[in-house]
């Protein structure tokens, strides 16, 4: 019998099991040992060998330098966070600014079973301290176009989150440089995107300016067909403006639903800010709905006050032309005609009541103290020439305290530096006046026409401050025509040449006012102890010829059944000096009366009207010296024969 080995020993249970899998699956031993082997990768693992790939990705992608000078992370998990610090991104080669934009830090997160399909999502975007400089030049354009077009659509974004950022825009041309904080907030419902809030200011057209307020989040500008909703408030020196409600794409100010608050001391503050050149105004408040049409910007349906006058109506800028072209159709329920005399280079009146501004008010204090009273201040050419217009404007009341206004209708035009008012009416005393006005700003100085026709106006009311005139009957009318060379009114009136024709026919005015006018101390007294009556009125007339500024009567009378007013002399329309004579010439007679001319002069802030008190001397000497010979004989100096004809009014009578 042979010796045999020993047959070899059975695995124990736990081996046997392990080895048993390992053969019977060995792909899935595979892959529990590659799953260890990325743990152990990833806990070693780091992630800066990827930022040489990036840097040159975006570079590829821009033409832009890019760097991430910090460190490159990423926290693994349902939703994986990539944190990256340091970056900078490089500006175009002509900005200002070396860099466009950078950050502090950037944190993306991004959802991970949508990724392995290929479909980048990315929920949250946070970045601390980022800053953007945006710039724009006119030869290249803004600083925000590439050289070279990225291929793909961009990532889906839900949420952003600003925290300490800052926005800058350069434009140098237009001399515009603007410094913006923002910062995002909590927003109100958890599945909105976080709004932002704005803060700063900078010059726009160099102008300083600031602005504050809310927008919605940034990552809301990219769909151009959802509204973009804000509420921003800016201020420019005096001017405020309010923004608040909707606009569609932004980017290309495509179109608006935005409502605009406007308010300021002056509306010819928004000529440097806007380009729009508007006369000097006392302060404003408007309230409107702004929106764009292509070129075209519209305020619509906008109410409010301009100094002591309601305003609303509708006006649009087209800026497609060579120039500003300004639309406006404007209503006014109540217009204060002082408001207004920014139109005439003259500052609007200052007192109890009044609404103006310190520059208004120191303007109208420099005026008062002058002694001349037509408005001096100078048109500004630029303004005439720097936008063009046609503006529509009706009052249905107008207050114009000691002027007997009632309404008013205007239509202003501005092409290319020639203004043309046509029509400027006005409803006065019952009746109207009519006034075609053109203005040539095209040379230098301004070539001024006027023409205005005065129809069907009640004496009455002409006269409001004459007690003896309440009640007088007549219509009066009248026709001007003038022409002149100068840059504001006083020096236009001052070089004019035409005609001034005024008049009225039969009617009816107190006869103690015209004994008054003739020194007729009889019949005034009479009138005085009994009671005054109504005397006809043949008609009154005045023909002046213009000459460099001139007014030289040809014809002047006044015609009444009991005394016709006859008056020669000049109006000197440059120094504002009046030289009239009038002589009265008594149709009844008299037996004290001390019939003299009454001269008006002075300057037309401060006229004079009195008798001529050379001759009312020499005729009184007449009276004492009769009276030194027999008392009643000085009543012989003072009777009135008569002498005085009816006028020619045949001719000279403006209907």
């Amino acid at each position: 019998m042979s010796d045999s080995p020993p047959p070899p020993s059975a695995p124990a249970p736990a081996e046997q099991s392990w080895q048993t899998r390992l053969r019977r699956h060995p792909w899935r031993a595979l892959l529990g040992v590659l799953a260890l082997a990325i743990v152990v990768l990833l806990l070693l693992w780091d992630w800066n060998w990827f930022k040489g790939t990036i840097e040159r990705q975006v570079e590829v992608r821009t033409g832009r330098r890019f760097e991430i000078a910090g460190n490159l992370d990423v926290d693994l998990g349902r939703v994986p966070v990539i944190r990256a610090d340091g970056l900078s991104f490089a500006n175009a080669e002509w900005a200002k600014q070396p860099l466009m934009a950078s950050a502090q830090r950037l944190e993306i997160a991004v959802e991970f079973w949508p990724l392995l399909k290929g479909d980048i999502r990315i929920p949250d975007i946070r970045l601390i301290r980022p800053r953007v400089n945006l710039q724009t030049d006119p030869k290249h354009g803004g600083n925000w176009v590439f050289d070279r077009a990225g291929n793909g659509e961009l990532p889906v974004f839900r949420r952003v989150w600003i925290d300490d950022g800052r926005l800058q825009f350069l434009d140098a041309a237009g001399k515009t440089d603007i410094d913006l904080a923002v910062a995002s907030r909590a927003a109100q419902r958890e599945d909105a995107a976080p709004p932002v809030e704005i803060e700063g200011g900078g010059r726009w057209k160099n102008n300083r300016f600031t602005l504050e307020g809310r927008a919605e989040s940034p990552l809301a500008l990219r769909d151009a067909q959802r509204p973009y909703r804000l509420n921003l408030r800016a201020a420019a020196g005096a001017t405020r403006a309010h923004a608040r409600g909707e606009l569609v794409d932004p980017f290309h100010l495509r179109d608006f639903d935005l409502q605009l608050a406007l308010a300021g001391k002056n509306l010819a503050d928004l000529y440097p800010l806007i380009g729009i050149a508007i006369p000097p105004t006392p302060p404003y408040a408007l309230d409107g709905r702004l929106s764009r049409d292509g070129v075209r910007w519209h305020y619509d349906r906008f109410t409010g006050n301009v100094g002591d006058s309601d305003l609303a109506g509708s006006a649009s800028v087209d800026t497609g032309g060579p120039r500003p072209y300004l639309r406006a159709d404007l209503v006014s329920k109540r217009l204060d005609l002082d408001d207004l005399a920014g139109f005439v280079g003259a500052p609007p009146q200052t007192g109890r009541g009044e609404s103006t501004n310190p520059e208004l008010a120191a303007e109208h204090a420099r005026l008062d103290a002058s002694p001349k009273l037509l408005p001096a201040t100078p048109y500004r050419l630029d303004k005439l020439r720097a936008m063009d217009a046609d503006v529509k404007l009706k009052a249905a009341r107008i207050e114009a305290p000691g002027w007997p206004l009632d309404d008013m209708q205007a239509h202003l035009l501005l092409e290319n530096g020639l203004l043309k008012l046509d029509p400027l009416n006005f409803g006065v005393a019952d009746g109207d006046i009519r006034s075609i006005i053109t203005m040539d700003a095209r040379r230098t100085p301004i070539r001024t026409r006027a023409d205005i026709t005065a129809r069907k106006l009640t004496l009455a009311k002409l006269l409001p401050k004459v007690k003896l005139a309440e009640d007088a009957v007549g219509k009066v009318g009248g026709r001007i025509a003038l022409a002149g060379n100068g840059n504001s009114i006083a020096t236009m009136l001052a070089s004019s040449d035409g005609n001034v024709a005024v008049g009225m026919g039969q009617g009816q005015i107190s006869n103690l006012l015209m004994e008054f006018a003739g020194l007729d101390l009889a019949e005034i007294l009479k009138f005085k102890l009994t009671q005054d009556r109504k005397i006809p009125i043949r008609c009154a007339f005045g023909d002046f010829t213009v000459a460099d500024g001139v007014m030289t009567a040809r014809a002047l009378a006044f015609d009444t059944s009991d005394t016709i007013l006859v008056g020669s002399g000049t109006i000197d329309l440059g120094e504002e000096k009046l030289d009239l004579l009038i002589r009265p010439r008594p149709k009844d007679r008299s037996l004290f009366a001390l019939r003299t001319p009454l001269t008006v002069t002075g300057s037309f802030k401060h006229p004079n009207a009195r008798p001529d008190f050379k001759r009312l001397g020499l005729r009184g000497a007449v009276a004492v010296a009769l009276g030194s010979i027999a008392p009643p004989a000085a009543l012989l100096a003072t009777i009135e024969l008569g002498p005085g004809k009816d006028a020619g009014c045949a001719g000279h009578v403006v209907n």
